[in-house]
């Protein structure tokens, strides 16, 4: 193997780095787990490297990109199930006063993503748009259920804007297989819909809504359970990935978290974005006073009530998202 010169590394960087963060995106969406993502970034740009000196430009360097990093995508999906939420796994819990399942380490839970990265298109509005939209954790987790090929086609025509023959080239396929597959994939898609298991809700962005959400978290960290149920919509849902037990209706989240929640004070937030929605990073006080990382709340909004509140507990995920693992300061008024 030939060693690339010093000049030709540099353009290979030049080149190629300002694609990282959509590739990452890209990964996310084919694999649900930013992690994951970020190793399958890592193996798409040494394998580029490798065969950088003989890329000859018959397609763009993004499309080239893009290619090594689904074929790597579909490789890693060969020895791998579906991520899932606890709401993908079983029924609703019926006793919210019941202990708490211990967490199981034995499914590959789905992970959030930073929006800082779904917003790596600086100043194009749309592209911002398409990238916030095509990560919901909601269309993620649908994703999951669809045949890892179909998943990769579902993406490329309908999130990248592929033509089905450039996406036939890269699955080395026909573009009649490439129309069939993303026929299919649409279809369970809306079936998954239908069952409540792909709904999408509208981005926050009114001044009601951001008060709905300051509200949320307000009573959040307050410890008002009260508060909290009265913003809850009627079935509202509360899971908590690594436990695959999960709650519906805001009369059994508030159950569950009366006995829970603690003092006020005793749980504080940092506002961040995760999967084109309002996130916080929940920092929890230790027996010595000191808010540490706990885990990441996603929260969901229809119909002028909170109508999902996804808990990954896991303080690994705050500092991913680049946030501090210690929060001084008291709760929010």
């Amino acid at each position: 193997m030939t060693v690339m010169s010093e000049a030709r590394a540099d353009e290979f960087a030049r080149q190629t780095d300002p694609y990282r963060r959509e590739l990452l995106a890209h990964c996310y969406r084919m694999l649900g787990s930013l992690h994951d993502a970020e190793d399958t970034v890592q193996e798409t740009y040494l394998r580029a490297w490798r065969g950088y000196d003989g890329f000859e430009g018959r397609a763009s360097l993004r499309t080239w990109l893009y290619t090594i990093a689904t074929r790597a995508c579909l490789r890693a999906l060969e020895s791998r199930g579906r991520r899932a939420l606890p709401s993908g796994l079983g029924s609703p819990s019926a006793d919210p006063d019941a202990p708490l399942d211990p967490p199981l380490t034995d499914v590959a839970w789905l992970e959030p993503f930073p929006d800082a990265v779904a917003d790596s298109h600086a100043g194009d509005p749309a592209a911002i748009a398409v990238g916030r939209e095509s990560t919901r954790l909601a269309l993620v987790a649908a994703l999951q259920y669809l045949p890892a090929r179909q998943r990769a086609v579902l993406i490329l025509r309908d999130v990248l804007r592929w033509r089905a023959a450039e996406v036939a080239r890269l699955l080395d396929t026909t573009t009649t297989a490439v129309n069939s597959a993303l026929r299919r994939a649409r279809a369970q898609l809306a079936g998954l819909d239908a069952d409540g298991v792909a709904r999408v809700a509208p981005e926050p962005s009114d001044a009601r809504q951001r008060e709905l959400l300051d509200r949320y978290v307000a009573a959040f960290e307050h410890a008002d359970v009260d508060g909290l149920v009265r913003l809850l919509a009627r079935d509202a849902v509360l899971e908590m990935p690594p436990h695959a037990t999960w709650f519906r209706g805001a009369e059994a989240i508030g159950r569950f978290l009366a006995s829970r929640l603690g003092a006020s004070g005793d749980m504080l937030t940092i506002e961040t974005r995760a999967n084109g929605q309002p996130a916080h990073a929940m920092y929890k006080r230790g027996d010595d006073g000191v808010h540490r990382a706990h885990g990441l709340m996603l929260l969901t909004t229809a119909g002028g009530r909170i109508d999902r509140v996804t808990v990954f507990r896991d303080p690994e995920l705050v500092r991913a998202f680049g946030l501090p693992g210690v929060r001084s300061g008291g709760a929010t008024n």
